[in-house]
């Protein structure tokens, strides 16, 4: 690797980690060895970049500044390489930091194709409920559900998802089904995952809007427990009709109150590095676009 460029590659992930132990093991250097080549970067250059403490490294103002224009550089250097080898021949790692239900029952089943397409390319998944912390966790792009934070990201908006509400046969058997949102009240409810709303729930029927604050029974930060509560008859839930089209076409959850529309989430991809996203992370938003694609929209 070239010098330079490792020194900018090394830099650029200390600063943003705040750590040298993490960009060593990344990087697979040894801790002193990431140490030594920020500290001859600075030699160098004849200026502090970074502030060490016994917990963690900070940049300094002007490592900031270098920070930025560090990444911009490391980014355009990638964008440079993939345009000269053409979309179809994508190279590297792209890491993603998606929901485990979205990873799991979505893009895994139609990964093939997207793989087919850049045989080249390897991809790491950070599958958790959380909000990751991008920049610090060196991720490339995130998938998030519901209403975004103002920042300094980029984004783009892949889908709008329709939310249902749905409970198992078992459940509309033994206590029936709502005839009305206000009746949900009388019902045992399911919240989840974190990072979506959930009061009030809002419903529109033709040009009435209707909210109705619910007391849930049950609470989970995985949409794939929320799925699994339902299914197994203890509540109803809100879910996206794309999170559990296998449950509702095998019949195991069934909508309920069909004349009530659900305030729908949207579902974006967010990218934390420089002013435009690596041609790896457009293909792949594109190709996300197209798989959350909702046909009944």
């Amino acid at each position: 690797m070239n010098d330079r460029f490792q020194e900018l590659k090394l830099f650029v992930r200390a600063a943003e980690s705040g750590s040298f132990s993490a960009t060593a093991r990344e990087m697979g250097l040894s801790q002193p060895s990431v140490s030594r080549i920020v500290s001859e970067l600075e030699a160098r250059l004849g200026v502090r970049l970074l502030l060490r403490t016994t917990r963690k490294i900070v940049p300094t103002e002007a490592g900031n500044d270098y920070l930025r224009k560090a990444k911009q550089l490391l980014l355009d250097l990638d964008e440079l390489d993939e345009v000269a080898r053409g979309a179809g021949s994508l190279k590297g790692t792209l890491r993603v930091a998606v929901s485990e239900t979205l990873c799991i029952r979505t893009i895994i089943p139609n990964l093939q194709r997207f793989l087919h397409d850049h045989p080249q390319l390897k991809l790491e998944f950070l599958t958790a409920d959380v909000m990751h912390d991008l920049v610090a966790e060196g991720v490339d792009m995130a998938i998030r559900f519901g209403p975004l934070p103002d920042s300094g990201f980029g984004r783009k908006k892949l889908a709008t998802l329709r939310r249902l509400l749905m409970a198992s046969p078992a459940y509309v058997e033994k206590h029936g089904a709502p005839k009305t949102p206000a009746e949900l009240t009388q019902h045992d409810c399911i919240f989840g995952p974190t990072g979506v709303p959930t009061q009030p729930w809002e419903f529109m029927r033709d040009a009435e809007k209707i909210s109705v604050k619910i007391d849930p029974r049950y609470s989970f930060t995985s949409a794939e427990a929320l799925i699994a509560c339902a299914r197994e008859g203890l509540g109803i839930a809100r879910a996206s009709a794309l999170m559990c089209k296998t449950e509702l076409e095998s019949g195991q959850l069934l909508s309920l109150l069909p004349d009530f529309k659900l305030a729908p989430v949207e579902i974006n991809a967010v990218f934390p590095a420089g002013r435009m996203p690596s041609q790896k992370v457009r293909s792949f938003t594109e190709f996300l676009s197209g798989t959350l694609a909702d046909p009944d929209e």
